[in-house]
């Protein structure tokens, strides 16, 4: 089962630079392509270990002895890499981006195109969905899940519309169900746009990313060897935001204390300043390319 077509392989792979007899870890291995090609460079003795929360990631797994699936979330990485006995590692790859299966999948409830269940879970063993967020959160829980990771300006009067047609018309139950409520309310030009803020705001809020990003990205600098590079790949403003962060200062947010010269300590050299975008032949031909942000650094 194809998830998608991997998004800046090659760019993903150089900065790695992978060594053949290292050992390297795919955070988000999902339809498993970034993986083969890690595994492609690497040698006999060379070991990958991958990571997803999804359970149907493992019907990719190539039958390759030298990569070791962990069902799980990248968060807990330090745990089961320690668990593995394979700290210190040589390279971290992640692509922070929903795969295309999941998009592609209408009763997983991603995608505003299509019919489905209010699920967005990328663990299916999650106990909470959309469902619940948009039919159970008081209007100011709801409307800070809009506004923080929507962006969206107007998230009190979407979170006020969601809960007064609850109130007089009963649940929301469909992700049509909830892009029909919601569509009279936008320019018919921004409508997709408005419509997918709405979706990564639910998304985010029932898979708990952004600090499932924060908790990964502070075990980074404990688990990688001198030299060893951090490669990450985001989608959007708020998880790039925190990985160009953490690589120029070390610390998730603001700025670090400096001493009387201007120095700090950071863990990281910067491979790159600022980040890769794909090519225009790139989105041409995987759409999904062309809001990533590729951004590489080197553990000190």
């Amino acid at each position: 089962m194809a998830y998608h077509i991997p998004v800046m392989l090659e760019e993903c792979i150089n900065g790695l630079n992978i060594q053949p007899e290292g050992i390297y870890v795919d955070i988000t291995f999902g339809g498993g392509g970034h993986s083969q090609a890690i595994l492609n460079a690497l040698g006999n003795q060379g070991r990958l270990i991958a990571f997803d929360q999804d359970i149907r990631a493992q019907e990719n797994i190539p039958n390759d002895t030298r990569l070791t699936f962990i069902h799980s979330n990248y968060r807990y990485i330090q745990k089961y890499l320690r668990l593995h006995d394979v700290i210190p590692v040589d390279g971290i790859l992640g692509d922070f981006g929903v795969s295309s299966y999941q998009i592609d999948t209408p009763e997983r409830g991603f995608s505003i195109r299509y019919e489905g269940k209010l699920d967005m879970r990328m663990n299916t063993e999650s106990v909470l969905t959309a469902w619940d967020v948009v039919n159970t959160y008081p209007v100011e829980k709801l409307k800070h899940v809009f506004y923080q990771y929507g962006e969206l300006k107007n998230a009190g009067r979407i979170a006020q519309i969601i809960k007064k047609h609850i109130e007089s018309d009963g649940s929301i139950n469909s992700t049509q169900d909830l892009v029909q409520l919601l569509e009279p309310i936008v320019a018919k030009n921004k409508s997709n746009k408005f419509l997918a803020q709405v979706f990564q705001a639910l998304r985010i809020e029932v898979n708990d990313e952004l600090k499932s990003i924060e908790e990964f990205l502070k075990q980074t600098p404990f688990v990688l060897k001198p030299k060893g590079r951090l490669v990450i790949m985001s989608y959007h403003s708020l998880e790039d935001r925190l990985v160009k962060n953490f690589m120029k200062y070390g610390i998730l947010k603001g700025e670090p204390e400096k001493d009387i010269y201007g120095r700090f300590e950071c863990p990281w050299k910067l491979i790159t300043r600022k980040p890769i975008e794909a090519t225009e032949k790139e989105t041409f031909d995987n759409p999904r390319a062309r809001s990533a942000k590729l951004r590489i650094a080197e553990k000190i």
